[in-house]
């Protein structure tokens, strides 16, 4: 059989599974990313089945994915709306960076990782998943609650600080001293400043320069700029993947809502493409030596987003139950984290041993970020319910106590709906609520 054939058949067998668990993520109310990464994971190195042949395709295939995902993301903020968020968010942004960068930086130290690693790790804990909080906010129906601006508020503050890190990553990354380095982010900054002066003012003439009426022409063209423009990026020593985003931000009104329609079947297939491709790198046999750190590291990076969460949505005068929700909606990880990973392993800079914590890592925040921001509130409830059935069985008994009469069991009873009102005798006859 000739390559191209079996290119064609590994491609489309490819395609195709990644339809099917995509549709089974969808009916358990999961993310597909991790089931993504886990395909790319069966399909790779000591995985089930090696593919061989669709190399070039897939590699080039996941940079079209990472430019598609950060041009959408870019899309659905306009300029204004950027610096509006950036000085709302600015408390709970940096409290983001303290507190969830540590853990990643932490670990990479304590593993002998180097400040290179460190650098790649601080970032991959960082950053939450804007796509999978964006679906969870909208499968639990919380775009109208009141923390609901906190966290996007914190997403914004990261997509911002992203400008800033990918730059300062991709130099250090490629070797580039330590002037290099500050030039590539003074060429960031500068260029960051430049767009979004640019979509203050002269955003219409952006827009009416890739809009067209005709769908075929519009796809085109956007498509066009944008991999021009992540291209140029590059050149520049700046993420694509940034140079793509403030594209986004550039086009803004009909324009932008028209291109962000028009190019999400197109962001899906390349990004789903993209996750693969790096479980595809990943050695499968380089996990279960990093699952207990990767375990360890979900469980302090959970704690740390929650409170971020909290704190932010407390500044912002949002209620308890609010704020818990924003903490728990935080928690998910996702396509940054791998973005950056992925920058950092295609580079050579780090070792495979990253690989696999990025990959195990996802894995488990992508799985226990949907889960635990759809169970967090009820179960928060019950406990309060729970808690206060209880102080008041005190209270009454208290009461009963102090006006010396003698509890009725079944006014006891009936006022515990829990059924924990059973009574069990006390010293000197008299009767104390059972378990207290």
């Amino acid at each position: 059989m000739d390559a191209a054939t079996l290119g064609l058949l590994e491609l489309g067998g490819v395609f195709f599974v990644l339809g099917v668990v995509g549709r089974l993520a969808g009916r358990i109310g999961l993310s597909p990313i991790p089931l993504y990464l886990l395909g790319g994971l069966a399909f790779g190195n000591g995985g089930l089945i090696s593919l061989g042949d669709i190399g070039d395709f897939s590699d080039l295939a996941a940079d079209i994915g990472v430019v598609l995902l950060l041009l959408l993301l870019g899309l659905e903020y306009s300029a204004a709306e950027l610096m509006t968020g950036l000085r709302r968010s600015w408390f709970g942004g940096v409290l983001d960076v303290v507190l969830n960068a540590a853990p990643g930086a932490g670990l990479a130290l304590l593993l002998g990782w180097g400040p290179v690693g460190a650098l790649v790790m601080a970032g991959v804990t960082y950053s939450s998943s804007t796509g999978i909080i964006a679906k969870v906010l909208l499968d639990l129906g919380r775009y109208g609650n009141r923390e609901t601006p906190v966290v996007l508020s914190i997403l914004v503050f990261e997509d911002l600080a992203m400008a800033v890190y990918l730059p300062i990553l991709t130099a250090v990354i490629g070797g580039v001293s330590v002037l290099g380095g500050f030039e590539a982010v003074g060429i960031a900054l500068l260029a960051v400043s430049v767009v979004l002066v640019i979509a203050l003012r002269y955003g219409r003439f952006v827009s009416a320069l890739v809009s067209s009426p005709d769908k075929e022409t519009f796809l085109l063209k956007m498509l066009g700029a944008a991999l021009l423009v992540a291209g140029l990026a590059q050149a520049l020593q700046v993420s694509a993947a940034v140079g793509a985003f403030l594209l986004g931000i550039a086009v803004s009104g009909a324009t932008a809502r028209s291109a962000a329609k028009l190019l999400e079947p197109l962001r899906d297939l390349f990004a789903a493409i993209f996750f693969v491709v790096f479980g595809l790198n990943t050695d499968i046999a380089t996990i279960p030596p990093v699952l207990g750190w990767a375990l360890a590291l979900a469980l302090v990076s959970t704690v740390t987003k929650i409170i971020t969460g909290v704190i932010a949505a407390r500044h912002a005068n949002v209620a308890r139950m609010g704020q818990l929700r924003a903490g728990t909606t935080l928690v998910a990880r996702g396509e940054f984290s791998i973005v950056i990973a992925g920058l950092a392993v295609a580079a050579g800079a780090v070792n495979g041993e990253l690989a696999a914590m990025a990959s195990a890592y996802v894995l488990i925040m992508a799985i226990l970020g949907p889960v635990l921001a759809k169970v967090a509130e009820p179960g928060a409830r019950g406990l309060q319910d729970r808690v206060a059935r209880r102080r008041n069985r005190r209270r009454r008994a208290r009461a009963e106590r102090l006006s010396g009469t003698e509890p009725d069991v079944a006014e006891t009873r009936s006022g515990d709906p829990g059924g924990d009102g059973e009574l069990r005798a006390g010293p000197g006859g008299s009767s104390e609520p059972a378990g207290e």
